[in-house]
């Protein structure tokens, strides 16, 4: 047995003294209301109402009593040390609230309070001092500007919601943490109505010291739990959600995200809501996928699929096989998986032999299955397929569509013979019945029912991908080795919200071409054989110098300064450049346009022009928040205008970059088509490897901030790929 690490404890510590705000003994409650229907009464309300069995005291300087809770005059005068403060009273009162809270010991302080730093500068303010005081007395706090969160397994129900008014509390399986309130709710709703219990509904509000993502590392040891819903309108610590992530693959959790703030416009909503920190989007789809987290789209799809992941399913494959009593419904069922990414199995002959031995001769034995209305007549239909069905390895996941049903139909028995299907193969299975007495029977069968094929088909297809994607991330990394690079991320990682700037480091400034490819040449990178030359005379000695190693080769000259980035728009570059007068000209333009446009060269780059098979690129830049991030795609002139790359964060192996580049629009032409030979994409895969290490060196005390290689000419196999362009930013 391996012994734990510092670092392991100190963060099982927090984690055991966050945890321990949702089984509190005792509750310490300011700002309390006589009025259930307050934000300081309705906790007092939920906590009776959901049987809390812990000590509750409202804070009250006059009354003895509120809600038929005791009071106490202050904190000061409780004999104990309560577990868990609730704060709801506004500004200065609360901060006072807080100080009392951790004078007095209280582990965790759930903030309701609005005004803070989700406000003006005044707010921000406020909300720092609160933090110093909490922070100073080893205290957790949860908000401000909280809506709350809940425990619905013990009663522990601290929040104002009117949700949990509307939808009886019931545990469940699911939890649902977010950094808005009614985003804690909604979801909640949403689930409940689907008879789904909810084991907690959380909300972080300002996320000014305990974040989203920290709570759902907190839950996600939870055994209990099989789903986690995350609502997100920003990422600064990206480290609890790596942990978290990993823990949830170890516990066999499905982690899915909706990450507000997709366009610029929806990031600035989000500042305004939480202050919440705006991340590129792309990184983020990136860093999701990474952890195994499966991003959301909408609400709708934030819980659409929820009833087959608590199945306990675990699909090895995408194909499916589509069972219907309507020949429409099938084709809707095969068009939605294609449009998904999922194949119609391909059936045995043995399969189809025995339906059609079964099925009458009008109906479709092939995938998908169309029993057609011959089920109304003889019932048996429905049972006597299933089995054969379900012996076919070709299926990773059944729908059955049954858009009409009702008198006159087995539907109890259809119903069972479903249920033994998922028992007999252990794969999912979802239905479409838009009639809800048909849906019940199915229910009643504990099977997940959808009012479309559609509907069911995303379903299926969200729990297949998502189990494809966490697959793929365990082979990567295992759950083990994901949550140690977490802990690591975390110990180096500075607290959210503390200034990143260090004024001890100089200002970042643009290196010139030529340092550029010798500095990506000294990390390993491949570049081209160049020269700077610093008048005509050393030009047309390279060029002779060139011309004899490799008669009749052809040369690029360039401008080299730092001034300039994109040198082809100012006439900076010459190319095809093939005898010493061609050199001569190609030297003049370039020294008059760079007059002309008033910049300062650091000589003229000479550099063998390469022919590639296809131009590609490489750009790498160090973000704040998630660290290295590699982007690699389709290069050349038009790659701003017609973009086609991915994203990738490091750490990743050459597995996943294979991956990334697998989904580039260009990536048949990796291949080879129409008779063109594959290209070199093992080299492509060495100077991704290449850049991202540079990223995390050091170069005569210099730090990469941001490189872009465009172009790099990619060879067919075994002809390489290299770098004749290079632009980096270092500090």
């Amino acid at each position: 047995m391996s012994l734990k690490s510092s670092l392991e404890f100190a963060v099982d510590d927090r984690r055991a003294s966050l945890l321990a705000a949702f089984k509190p003994s005792s509750i310490v409650m300011f700002g309390a209301s006589e009025n259930p229907n307050k934000i300081g009464g309705r906790p007092l309300k939920f906590f009776r109402q959901c049987g809390f069995s812990g000590i509750v005291t409202p804070i009250h300087a006059e009354r003895s009593e509120i809600q038929a809770y005791r009071t106490a005059p202050s904190i000061e005068a409780i004999d104990h040390t309560p577990d868990l403060a609730i704060v709801a009273l506004p500004g200065e009162l609360a901060i006072d609230s807080v100080r009392r809270c951790a004078k007095a010991g209280v582990r965790n302080t759930i903030v309701m309070s609005s005004g803070f730093g989700e406000t003006d500068d005044v707010g921000k303010e406020r909300q720092q001092r609160m933090l110093a005081i909490a922070a100073e007395a080893g205290m957790r706090i949860i908000g401000p500007n909280t809506q709350g969160m809940a425990n619905f397994s013990n009663g522990m129900v601290a929040s104002f919601s009117t949700m949990f008014i509307e939808a009886a509390p019931k545990d469940g399986p699911v939890a649902v943490v977010s950094q808005s309130g009614a985003m804690s709710v909604v979801p909640y709703g949403l689930l409940r109505q689907r008879g789904i219990g909810v084991r907690y509904s959380i909300a972080t509000g300002n996320d000014a010291d305990v974040t989203v993502c920290e709570m759902a590392a907190a839950i996600a040891r939870d055994s209990e739990l099989k789903v986690m819903l995350l609502y997100l309108e920003g990422i600064p610590d990206p480290w609890h959600l790596a942990e978290a992530a990993a823990v949830a693959r170890e516990q066999g959790i499905y982690m899915i995200a909706l990450k507000a703030g997709r366009t610029p416009e929806g990031q600035r909503a989000a500042s305004s809501h939480t202050g919440a920190l705006a991340n590129e989007d792309r990184v983020v789809d990136a860093f999701l996928e990474a952890q195994g987290i499966w991003r959301a789209n909408d609400m709708v799809e934030l819980v659409a699929a929820v009833e087959v992941y608590l199945r306990g399913w675990r699909p090895k494959g995408k194909q499916l096989v589509a069972i219907s009593n309507s020949g429409a419904a099938c084709v809707q069922a095969a068009d939605a998986a294609s449009q998904r990414g999922m194949g119609m199995a391909s059936l045995a002959s043995h399969t189809l032999e025995e339906l059609g031995g079964i099925l009458p001769k009008f109906a479709t034995i092939t995938n998908p299955i169309d029993i057609t209305a011959a089920l109304l007549s003889n019932p048996n239909l429905f049972g006597d397929i299933l089995p054969v069905i379900a012996r076919d390895p070709a299926a990773d996941g059944f729908v059955i569509g049954l858009p009409v049903a009702g008198e006159g139909y087995d539907i109890a028995s259809m119903a069972a013979d479903s249920a033994q299907l998922c028992k007999s193969t252990a794969k999912p299975l979802a239905i479409a019945a838009p009639q809800a007495s048909v849906a019940a029977y199915f229910r009643a069968q504990d099977l997940p029912v959808f009012d479309t094929e559609l509907q069911a088909v995303n379903a299926l297809s969200q729990l297949m991908a998502h189990q494809s994607l966490i697959d793929q991330r365990n082979t990567q990394m295992p759950a083990g080795q994901a949550r140690q690079h977490a802990l690591a991320w975390q110990a180096k990682a500075k607290r959210p919200g503390a200034s990143t700037a260090d004024t001890h480091l100089p200002a970042p400034c643009c290196l010139n071409e030529a340092d550029s490819l010798s500095l990506l040449s000294s990390a390993g990178i491949s570049v081209v054989d160049r020269v700077v030359v610093q008048n005509l005379e050393q030009a047309l000695a390279c060029f002779e110098r060139f011309n004899l190693q490799t008669p009749d080769l052809k040369l690029v000259l360039k401008a080299c300064s730092a001034e300039v980035q994109h040198k082809s728009e100012l006439g900076l570059v010459r190319l095809h450049v093939q005898t010493a007068e061609a050199v001569k000209a190609a030297y003049a333009d370039i020294m008059h346009n760079a007059d002309k446009a008033g910049l300062r060269l650091d000589g003229v780059l000479l550099a063998k022009q390469i022919k590639a098979r296809r131009e590609v690129m490489i750009g790498a830049r160090r973000d704040p928040v998630f660290g290295t991030v590699i982007i690699a795609g389709d290069g050349g002139l038009y790659v701003e205008a017609m973009p086609d790359t991915v994203v990738l964060l490091a750490p990743f192996d050459e597995a996943s970059i294979r991956t990334k580049l697998g989904q580039l629009r260009i990536s048949p032409l990796l291949r080879g088509v129409r008779g063109e030979p594959a290209l070199d994409v093992s080299a492509w895969v060495k100077q991704i490897q290449a850049v991202a290490a540079a990223m995390d060196q050091s170069f005569a005390g210099k730090q990469i901030l941001t490189l872009d290689l465009n172009p790099l000419m990619l060879g067919a196999e075994g002809e390489g790929c290299i770098a004749v362009d290079g632009l980096i930013w270092a500090q």
